[in-house]
């Protein structure tokens, strides 16, 4: 939900005078807050799509002037060139590094979002304007509302909401803000390196709003996601496409072939078919079950969050475990056969299958995709096709656990507990988001996520939204 600047003047928690004057703030301006926002989501900062790299930049430079304004020193750093498929290069965006304060006697915390978004056209099943914040009952719709512009703006408007009170800010401030992040984050991890000893020297912890909640009501925080390594399977079988009336049935044809070996690497119960995959994957301990045990979990509510009458398993154990403690194998898609409306009688010369592994801590991602092609030969050769296969893998990403146990996530919970008056789930999350491993490996600094969005608030759909809520200024004041 919109942590647009802070608490909840409505919790039953006793507050102090100084956080009573915080949530009336917040309270006299969130219609200003949301204005704000609705500047930010007219921005087209898609970084998908090369023609729009001048609006990402300018996305990039209106949140610098943003942390500006607040008194931050700002820099932006340059991170290079995107060669594009067509050979073409274009610069990338670049990055902010800003910092808010000193003092040696206070901690300091970095923040790390972004403000670039997936694409989006009306046309693609949208109720509102994207790139319009459209409020419906208190949630706001629009492309980069919880994805990850709100959360950006949401720290913003915390220490602006410090710096109007005039109340000292209890921690050092640094942020990090990128507009690549749908792209791959391209540069970040060199710009990172660079800067481990610089930049992230006086660095104690280092923070990540840019996933959700598990559930619509209750906050949480997260303490890992899975990895995920991206596989193709292309299958050739001639120079050119072939008329099936003319030579169908005397042929081996590539998509019957490519269908046969994506039918093989998982069954209708999600298990992955692939031999040894499952061997480094690490048991769920004891104290992880307990954490489940105390997750609320509403299967009919969290079913319609994500749009789907059944799910193959009906406990929350089997879910979560299934979701955050065990690898899992998705099929997205085939390149190169014929998927407009209408038959088009063709056998395809060649045809491009894409697959996804997410794996867990432990799953070494060279032994894994060892394992994959191997077995993917394996089946090609049973088939005794005269084809050519090529199976690749072309992007992996390792999966990340933090130590629930350190200090920020003992501010994080107090943060919570002070505005909703209840404890936050601790969860991992399913997805991938490889910037908490990269800060980790490289920094060697403790690294948290605090989820900002709610389990419904369609990040990457059509119906993307965050509502009005509130709780970040409270993180920054209990630390």
């Amino acid at each position: 939900m919109l942590l647009l600047a802070g608490g909840n003047s409505s919790s039953p928690n006793s507050l102090s005078q100084e956080e009573e004057r915080i949530f009336q703030y917040i309270d006299g301006h969130q219609d200003e807050f949301v204005q704000n926002l609705a500047g930010w989501v007219a921005v087209e900062s898609d970084s998908i799509q090369p023609h729009l790299r001048a609006e990402v930049t300018r996305m990039v430079k209106i949140a610098a002037a943003s942390l500006q304004d607040l008194g931050a020193s700002v820099m932006l750093r340059d991170t290079g060139i995107q060669q594009l498929p067509s050979g073409q290069n274009i610069s990338l965006p670049p990055v902010i590094l800003a910092k808010l304060g000193e003092d040696p006697l206070k901690p300091t915390v970095c923040f790390y979002g972004h403000v670039d978004v997936m694409p989006a056209k009306i046309q693609d099943g949208w109720k509102t304007s994207p790139y319009n914040l459209t409020e419906i009952d208190g949630n706001l719709f629009g492309r980069g509302t919880t994805d990850d512009k709100g959360p950006v703006l949401a720290w913003i408007n915390a220490v602006k909401t410090f710096k109007a009170l005039n109340i000292e800010i209890p921690v050092n401030i640094k942020f990090l803000i990128e507009g690549m992040e749908e792209a791959g984050s391209i540069g970040l991890e060199e710009l990172v390196e660079k800067e481990k000893e610089h930049f992230f020297s006086d660095v104690n912890y280092i923070v990540i709003s840019d996933n959700i909640w598990l559930s619509t009501t209750k906050p949480a925080l997260t303490y890992g996601t899975r990895g995920n390594a991206c596989f193709s399977v292309q299958v050739e079988c001639g120079e050119k496409d072939l008329h099936s009336g003319s030579v169908g049935g005397i042929v081996h044809e590539a998509m019957s072939d490519l269908i046969a070996l994506l039918d093989s690497l998982v069954n209708s119960c999600g298990h992955i078919l692939v031999p040894g995959i499952y061997d480094d994957v690490a048991p769920l301990t004891e104290e992880e079950k307990k954490q489940y045990e105390l997750i609320e979990f509403d299967l009919k509510e969290y079913k319609a969050s994500i749009g789907v009458k059944e799910i193959i398993y009906d406990t929350k154990e089997e879910i979560f475990s299934h979701l955050w403690c065990l690898p899992s194998l998705s099929i997205h898609g085939i390149e190169g056969a014929f998927y407009e409306p209408g038959i088009k009688t063709v056998i395809p010369s060649r045809v491009i299958g894409k697959f996804s592994i997410r794996q867990v801590p432990h799953m070494d991602l060279s032994k894994m995709e060892c394992q994959v092609k191997r077995y993917l030969e394996r089946i090609f050769s049973k088939r005794k096709s005269s084809n050519k296969l090529t199976v690749s893998m072309e992007m992996g990403a390792k999966p990340w656990v933090a130590n629930i146990n350190d200090p920020q996530y003992e501010a994080a919970k107090k943060a919570i507990q002070k505005v909703f008056n209840q404890d936050p789930d601790m969860i991992r999350d399913g997805a991938t988001i490889p910037i908490a491993r990269m800060f980790q490996d490289i920094t060697k600094k403790s690294v948290m996520m605090f989820p900002i969005g709610a389990a419904d608030d369609g990040e990457h759909s059509q119906k993307e939204k965050i509502s009005r809520f509130p709780c970040t200024t409270n993180f920054i004041s209990v630390f």
